[in-house]
């Protein structure tokens, strides 16, 4: 989590305070899966290269998450909002709106991948959260079981069904992936919806009842054929898409020769070091895994 953000399910109390009660606050206010951003400059939703193309890139201009005292100080009304916490001491809000709003002048809608590298980092990550708290907010409003109604439990971030007094709190879906080393190589794959000439890593969902590292050697073999041993963990993402989190780890190469799943995958194979592809962009744990191998093998050599 930012280290600048606190958590809170309920807001802080301005009572005898009218100042704070009328202080700016972060809005981040969603249209399905797309954030509102202010754009001043018209160029959040231009310049783009597909699916993949990065906010990111050089000279594009920065966005600004909504700092503002309300929503209706843009015009607009949220379905539901969502309270957050606090940034640098300021209120953090989500909300959802109506699926068929249009962004207010001199602002944008955009999705989260394209707020990478244009916005402050503890934003972003801040976004992330924001949507996946207003997604379940969304869509649970009535009661799976029974279908009773839903009501928010005032001390944590859980529903409860008033009828059959089930809990719901918000969905996460554990992840891994994993970067597998062969000496000089690794083994990179592509899937059907990856822009052309794009590799990234083997990923997949844990199954009930299966360690993280049962996962990584499961998906492995399902996915390419091969065998894999040394599975050690990397480091771990949340990863908003709509709810999970990434968990990374390294393995190194077993055995057994590349049989492509071609369900999951177009191609799995090895590149070396000094051939590497197009890789995800930076904002991925898998686009970390594969930089951190990289310097690996750079400190080697310059040693």
């Amino acid at each position: 989590m930012p280290t600048r953000f606190r958590s809170a399910v309920a807001p802080v109390s301005t009572e005898g305070s009218p100042e704070a009660a009328q202080a700016p606050a972060f809005w981040f206010a969603f249209r399905r899966d797309e954030v509102l951003v202010c754009d001043p400059s018209g160029t959040a939703t231009t310049r783009q290269r597909g699916d993949a193309w990065s906010l990111a890139e050089k000279g594009a201009p920065p966005l600004e998450v909504p700092l503002i005292t309300g929503l209706e100080a843009l015009g607009l009304s949220a379905v539901r909002t969502q309270v957050l916490g606090t940034l640098d001491d300021r209120p953090c809000f989500s909300a959802e709106l109506p699926h068929d709003v249009d962004a207010p002048e001199g602002h944008a809608f955009v999705s989260l991948r394209k707020l990478f590298g244009r916005v402050d980092q503890e934003l972003f990550e801040l976004a992330g959260l924001a949507f996946q708290i207003q997604y379940w907010d969304r869509v649970h409003q009535v009661c799976g079981s029974c279908g009773g109604g839903l009501e928010i439990r005032g001390h944590e971030r859980c529903k409860r069904c008033a009828a059959c007094r089930l809990d719901y709190y918000p969905r996460v879906a554990p992840a891994m992936i994993v970067l597998i080393e062969d000496g000089p190589r690794i083994l990179l794959t592509r899937q059907p919806r990856f822009p052309p000439g794009m590799y990234g890593l083997v990923a997949g969902f844990v199954e009930p009842g299966e360690s993280l590292e049962g996962c990584v050697a499961r998906e492995v073999m399902e996915e390419t054929g091969i065998d894999v041993q040394d599975i050690r963990y990397f480091g771990s993402q949340p990863w908003p898409f709509p709810h999970q989190v990434m968990i990374g780890f390294t393995a190194r190469y077993a055995g057994g020769e590349i049989q492509v799943d071609t369900r999951e995958l177009e191609e799995a194979r090895w590149f070396h070091r000094d051939e590497m592809p197009s890789l995800p962009p930076p904002i991925s744990i898998a686009r970390q895994l594969i930089d951190a191998w990289l310097a690996r093998g750079s400190a080697g050599s310059a040693g």
